[in-house]
């Protein structure tokens, strides 16, 4: 068995990223970059007003108050400047651009206004309430790289650099194939010891949270020239292949067989975690394709969900060239003990709880491999290494956070 992050690094190593598309700002979210974008201009481009008030020149206020200053002209946002003349402050709103002359707001509320003309019973620091030009950005700055997932902030702030639409990776294409004769859609009647297949919705749900487009295959059937002509059907047109089930080593297990059967060459199998030992990594080289990596997981739910959270969503994340493809981890106080076998990474499915000021793992009691519950309730993977024995009731662990994933 391969190590856990031997594992994953050898995976990711063999990423190559797809190719670009340009899209709308509005579609853009989520997606990773591909290009960097620089401030063509300073941002702020002008000196403007954070306050509704009175422009004016600290010089004209020297000595001690009272100030009395006549007020000429009006300044507001996206209206044509006026210019200030000496000696006196000139009204603008918040927004709005510094007139040519004044380094300085006086805010409404300080000042007393009669007619024409203000009073300020004291002087405002020189360049009160002024935002300068490129006090956010300075002109030729590069606040948004390559590599970075567009989060809501980043799209406005694209759209603050006058940017309509921007290149991104495409979406990597997933195709989702389960197998098993035991298995039907969900609603759907049939004999006896079937069971409703729940695995694809997990998979598609997470791969599309990650930035693919998925494709869901009909089910393969215990039978392995049929599997094999799935596989290859569902080679083409594919960034990743997903399969799920029949990777092990019992006589139903035809998946293994009928990917090789397909072309597709098997970088390892068998990976050193808990639960989702019997996970099969490989690709395929197509002319027309290009190279197709293909994940095959096991079929108990807990074990493919978990699979693909640990080795499907990084890659997904790294064949859309993003920076960070691993998903980060934050320390966790365990409110239990357990005694576990050494020689696999464990990954324990967990609710983190934040009431005591610290996060406490309330670590799930069914982590068995065929749980379906334990997911839907989780909102965390507690990792326990390979070699730990036991953990004790306040130890502290790294733990992924799914809402990361």
């Amino acid at each position: 068995m391969i190590p856990f992050e031997e594992a994953l690094d050898r995976l990711l190593a063999t990423a190559v990223t797809v190719g670009p598309e340009r899209v709308p700002l509005d579609d853009a979210a989520g997606r990773v970059l591909a290009e960097d974008i620089a401030a063509a201009d300073a941002m702020p481009a002008f000196d403007y007003s954070a306050m509704d008030g009175y422009a004016l020149a600290s010089a004209d206020l020297a000595g001690s108050g009272p100030f009395r200053l006549p007020v000429r002209g009006e300044s507001a946002a996206g209206r044509p400047l006026p210019a200030l003349h000496p000696g006196t402050a000139c009204r603008i709103f918040t927004g709005a651009r510094l007139p040519p002359g004044a380094d300085t707001i006086a805010p409404q509320e300080d000042a007393a206004r009669s007619g024409d003309e203000i009073t300020l019973q004291e002087a405002p620091r020189a360049g009160a309430w002024v935002r300068r030009r490129g006090a956010d950005l300075a002109e030729g700055a590069v606040p948004l790289r390559r590599g970075a997932r567009l989060t809501p902030g980043k799209v406005a702030l694209a759209a603050a650099l006058d940017r309509p639409s921007v290149l991104v990776a495409r979406r990597p294409v997933v195709t989702v194939m389960c197998s098993g004769d035991e298995l039907r859609a969900p609603g759907s009647p049939g004999p006896a010891g079937t069971i409703p297949e729940s695995n694809s919705y997990f998979i598609a749900a997470t791969a599309r949270a990650a930035g693919a487009a998925v494709r869901i295959a009909p089910f393969v059937p215990d039978d392995a020239a049929r599997a094999a002509e799935a596989v290859s059907t569902a080679l083409r047109g594919s960034d990743l292949v997903v399969t799920v089930g029949g990777v092990s080593v019992g006589d139903h297990d035809i998946i293994r067989p009928a990917l090789e059967a397909a072309g597709v060459s098997l970088d390892f199998w068998r990976v050193a975690i808990k639960p989702g030992k019997p996970l099969a990594v490989g690709h395929a080289e197509l002319s027309r394709c290009g190279v197709v990596h293909v994940l095959g997981l096991p079929g108990n739910p807990a074990s493919a969900s978990l699979t693909f959270v640990l080795f499907g969503v990084p890659l997904l994340r790294a064949l859309q060239g993003d920076a960070a493809p691993r998903p980060p981890r934050v320390i966790v106080r365990a409110d239990s003990a357990l005694r576990r076998q050494t020689g696999r990474a464990e990954f324990l499915r967990t609710r983190l709880d934040a009431s005591s000021g610290e996060l406490v793992a309330r670590i799930a009691a069914n982590q068995a491999s065929g749980a379906v519950t334990s997911f839907a309730e989780a909102d965390a993977l507690v990792v326990v290494p390979a070699d730990r024995e036991r953990i004790d009731e306040g130890d502290r662990l790294e733990a992924i956070r799914l809402a990361e994933i």
